[in-house]
């Protein structure tokens, strides 16, 4: 609803600069002034660009041409390509043939989510749905440069130094390309901002950030897993979107997939008998 009502790239760039601030001054009350190195400032750039400038750019242009439901599916591959690039750098984690085997599904269930829903056109809806795969691989590179830095600030510090970074980023990105500097903040896109400011920058990148930072790749991924089934039902409810049949059945194949990756659909672990 927030790229319908106001300039996109602008309005995702003023969320992060507002959520930045507040998480910075969080961070200073409760563990000093930040560290801004020469190295840690490179880290900053690294992450900032793939999971705030790639990932969030590509999304705000892309979502005003691609239904939300749709966008929504092809969100869940950083699953898949976490786990795979995940497996290079100092922290690198193997995967297991049937991990291996689910990333080879989740990409040929991407395919199916590619095709044009009712009515669409191939190659218009093509176009706009790649890109968001190219700031899904962006999100994904980030995430893994993250797991493999060492970084010198505490990381709520580090996540406000990120989105403020990326904020300023994005609101230059959007006076480059022409962009209206001006927000309307309607009733609706207020809402969405708050919402997205609050519930998304403030506590859902940082429990992302506590994940990417202190898990395997797989598990950083299932942060994914039911973004589908909810943006599907309230692209239905509110906007009206529907999804053709192939989409549905790619959606189905990519949940398989990264259920694959994660161990899920593993064989059962015995229990060991307590000794008598």
């Amino acid at each position: 609803l927030l790229v319908t009502d106001e300039p996109p790239l602008l309005a995702a760039g003023l969320r992060f600069v507002l959520a930045g601030l507040l998480l910075f001054a969080f961070a200073w009350w409760r563990s000093g002034p930040p560290r801004l190195s020469r190295a840690e400032i490179g880290h900053v750039v690294a992450v900032m660009a793939g999971t705030i400038v790639v990932s969030n750019g590509c999304n705000v242009l892309a979502m005003q041409h691609v239904a939300s439901n749709v966008a929504a599916l092809l969100n869940v591959t950083p699953a898949l390509w976490i786990a795979w690039l995940g497996t290079c750098g100092p922290r690198a984690a193997a995967l297991t043939r049937r991990s291996k085997a689910g990333i080879a599904l989740g990409f040929a269930g991407t395919a199916l989510v590619l095709t044009p829903g009712p009515g669409g056109s191939y190659f218009t809806a093509l176009g706009w749905q790649l890109v968001i795969l190219v700031g899904c691989v962006g999100w994904s590179l980030g995430t893994v440069f993250l797991r493999n830095a060492r970084t010198e600030n505490a990381p709520t510090m580090f996540l406000a130094l990120q989105m403020l970074a990326g904020g300023l980023a994005l609101v230059g990105l959007a006076a480059a390309v022409g962009e209206p500097l001006a927000m309307r903040f309607t009733p609706t896109s207020t809402a969405a901002f708050l919402w997205l400011t609050l519930m998304s920058s403030c506590l859902a990148y940082s429990a992302y950030h506590y994940l990417a930072l202190h898990t395997t790749p797989v598990v950083v991924g299932t942060y994914a897993y039911v973004n589908p089934a909810i943006a599907a039902v309230l692209g239905w409810a509110v906007l009206d979107e529907r999804l053709s049949a192939l989409q549905l059945a790619g959606m189905a194949v990519i949940l398989l997939a990264v259920a694959l990756v994660a161990g899920y659909l593993g064989p059962a672990r015995r229990r060991t008998q307590p000794a008598a």
